[in-house]
């Protein structure tokens, strides 16, 4: 079987194309597919088929539709039979279907193919990758059922996905300088949304890197007068900073940034002013990237990406001064990264006025009304910016940073940082990446890996050996994305504290998302102020969190790859189990180097029932000191004792429980079955034997719980299960019941 939703609903048993019925049937396939091997709730089905009232005989209606699309995709089926392609599920219903047989699944996976290798750097793969998805993208999503069925939140759901690919399919080809790849499939998106600013943007980039420069400068054209007509507004910053890159003609290279995930853009208000004098700029020096991350231990971090937080090659236009007040406009003279957006071009501001220069080409406010902000619909922003320019109040001093224009609110140097492990140990290679990774404008590093691998430990630790390199303060936020106590925090409450921190009172906060992220960025955006987001959840709690001043570093930790976050530039280091020497230098650290050489063989014990893993040695490490006169043999003895458990080291069950809840129960229940996996490496085929799943369906698994970081993926296709993972697996699946295998 073959079905479609990605356009038309069709359906095609081998090579013959099926009859899906009436356009309430088709909407129903087309639902059952859109939620692509979940189950649909009878409820949301009802919903889909009859938005306003639904008739007394819904539920019927539905049982009718489910039979003859049972008939239909299995025609020999005896009546009331169920089947094993529509499944009858607890409150609604399942299709079953492979990877290979459903054009949406096809496109998923594909697309995670394609973040993954932009993950780990790799441009080129991960622009095939994504291009190839989007082939299987041939239309409006869902078409050939009723309109209202079609605006339901899983179809237009999946259409963002489509986009949201387009919009990597062009940051990754114009990175490794193909950009002829993503060309048509970028055509085709904005087609579709043709008032979305931020695909218009990559189509002017990527039209341009084609070689069709009058073509790119007539569909920023097209796009401006779309936008002044329909919605009374003028190109955002980073459509008319691709804009400018066109007239520069600086898009014919190799772009030094990306691929980008839009993670929010610098926050700039746009007024209508006349420009009496123009200046050029000097691009500023960008510092060389550093190598890729180092390899500690068994396992190799993600090399980083090849680019830089902006092009400064690109970075400076000429005329993109507002000759407003002089000490203002003097400081937009040096231009910096700060005003690139993010397709890497330049933005002109005056964050300190509030004012947006204007340069060649770019148009000025159309109709009456407020002055545009950021992008289309964010007025909000304009609220936040204000309420910075007031923060100081009437007859206070500013205290702003020598070199740095004033007016943006009084100056308060936070120092927010927990304090570090005193007992800190290893990880050499680690922090002098880091370290290389600070010296080189990289403005966000993520670092990453198992629960208890230390994430936290080394962000801090080299955070206070950083100071000296952000003279404008330190700010810390624990996200709690894996806690299993409290909700992670959200968005806005972490920019409220922050912008408290920086010393805004709470009556001068704007209100609404948008207002507070402008606030935030422009209050950073000529200083250098460390921030340390500490177990994010994901992309999207953190994007708000980015400083985009050029002075600033984002040092997030996460059990999470956040292949979005990666590929807009982070710089990603996952950690390893540090070596077995390191692991005893963290014991003797805490014990006494003295006590752990007088028992070097429990000593042994001890690292190797821990696994290496930091959390658990330091769990272990904290029980012996608190008994001195116990010898270590004593320790080891009662880690043997509780072989095949983790009841000696209940921190780390708690730790590996904060990223187990967050599964999927497919990923989880392949996560339960793995202990009884034979053989060093577990492979795609050997869990699809194993777990009675396609291998298409394995690998994907394996890939979702390596991304968790429950698994290290040593070599392509080939994962490994650390030991405590491993009897953590089995105790979840003794408590919740072994799932079936085969």
């Amino acid at each position: 079987m073959r079905f479609e939703v990605l356009g038309p609903v069709r359906v095609w048993r081998e090579e013959r194309e099926l009859d899906p019925g009436f356009p309430q049937q088709r909407a129903l396939l087309a639902l059952l597919l859109a939620h692509a091997g979940r189950s649909v709730p009878t409820t949301e089905i009802v919903d889909v088929l009859w938005a306003e009232r639904p008739p007394a005989s819904a539920l019927n209606v539905v049982r009718r539709y489910v039979g003859a699309l049972r008939r239909l995709l299995e025609p020999g089926l005896p009546p009331r039979a169920p089947g094993r392609r529509l499944l009858r599920r607890t409150g609604g219903y399942l299709l079953e279907a492979a990877t290979d047989e459903v054009d949406l699944l096809r496109f998923r996976e594909l697309t995670r193919q394609g973040k993954r290798a932009a993950a780990t750097g790799r441009a080129e793969t991960a622009a095939r990758q994504f291009v190839l998805a989007l082939g299987e993208w041939r239309g409006q999503v869902a078409m050939g059922i009723p309109a209202s069925a079609r605006e339901h939140v899983q179809f237009t759901a999946v259409q963002r996905e489509l986009l949201e690919t387009a919009r990597l399919a062009a940051d990754a080809a114009l990175l490794c300088g193909q950009a002829e790849q993503a060309l048509p499939a970028l055509r085709r998106a904005t087609a579709h949304d043709p008032l979305d600013e931020s695909l218009h943007a990559r189509l002017v980039l990527v039209l341009a890197a084609c070689g069709l420069q009058a073509e790119a400068l007539g569909a920023y054209e097209d796009v401006r007068r779309r936008l002044a007509r329909d919605l009374g507004l003028i190109p955002g910053t980073e459509l008319a900073a691709a804009h400018t890159r066109v007239l520069r003609q600086d898009v014919g290279h190799r772009l030094k940034s990306g691929p980008v995930v839009h993670l929010g853009r610098p926050i700039h208000t746009t007024k209508t002013t006349t420009t009496p004098a123009l200046a050029p700029t000097t691009p500023a020096p960008t510092a060389p990237p550093p190598p890729g991350p180092p390899t500690p231990g068994p396992v190799v971090p993600a090399p980083a990406t090849d680019g830089n937080r902006a092009d400064a090659a690109g970075a400076a236009a000429p005329g993109l001064v507002d000759a407003g007040d002089g000490a203002a406009g003097a400081a937009v003279l040096g231009l910096s990264a700060s005003h690139l957006s993010d397709c890497g071009a330049p933005v002109s501001a005056d964050a300190d006025s509030g004012r947006t220069a204007r340069g060649p080409g770019t148009p000025r406010p159309v109709g009456p009304g407020p002055a545009r902000v950021g992008s289309t619909g964010s007025r909000a922003v304009a609220h936040g910016l204000a309420a910075v320019a007031e923060v100081g109040g009437p007859g206070r001093t500013t205290d702003a940073p020598a070199g740095r224009g004033r007016g943006v609110g009084e100056f308060v140097r936070p120092a927010r940082l927990p304090s570090a492990v005193p007992s800190f140990v290893g990880r050499v290679v680690e922090s002098e990446w880091l370290e290389r990774a600070a010296g080189s404008a990289a403005g966000v590093v993520l670092v990453g890996g198992l629960a208890g691998i230390g994430k936290s430990t080394l962000a801090l630790h080299w955070a206070h050996r950083a100071i000296d390199r952000f003279p404008d303060g330190q700010l810390y936020v624990a996200l709690r994305g894996s806690d299993t106590a409290r909700p992670a925090v959200e968005s806005a409450d972490a920019l409220r504290g922050m912008l408290a921190a920086l010393g805004v009172p709470a009556s001068r906060m704007p209100d609404g998302l948008d207002a507070l992220t402008g606030m935030y960025r422009t209050l950073l955006a000529r200083r250098r102020v460390l921030v340390v987001l500490d177990d994010a959840a994901g992309t999207g709690q953190l994007s708000p969190l980015l400083p985009t001043g050029p002075g600033c570093l984002a040092l997030v930790t996460s059990r999470h790859a956040l292949p979005g976050l990666v590929a807009s530039g982070a710089r990603p280091l996952r950690l390893a189990t540090p070596p077995a020497e390191e692991a005893h230098a963290l014991l003797a650290g805490r014990l006494g180097a003295e006590r752990v050489a007088a028992e070097p063989r429990a000593a042994d014990e001890i690292v190797a029932r821990c696994g290496r893993l930091p959390l658990a040695l330091a769990t272990v490490a904290a029980r012996a000191a608190d008994r001195r006169d116990f010898p270590l043999a004593a320790v080891a003895g009662e880690l043997r004792e509780a072989h095949g458990s983790l009841d000696a080291l209940a921190a780390t069950r708690e730790a590996f429980q904060g990223s187990y809840r967050l599964l999927a129960p497919d990923s989880a229940r392949l996560l339960r079955l793995l202990p009884r996996h034979e053989g060093p490496d577990i492979t795609p085929a050997g869990v699809a034997a194993l777990a009675g799943l396609p291998v298409r369906r394995a690998r994907l698994l394996l890939g979702v719980l390596a991304d968790a970081h429950l698994l290290t993926e040593p070599a392509p296709g080939r994962y490994t299960l650390h030991d405590l993972v491993r009897v953590f697996a089995t105790e979840r699946a003794a408590a919740e019941g072994r799932p079936r295998g085969r």
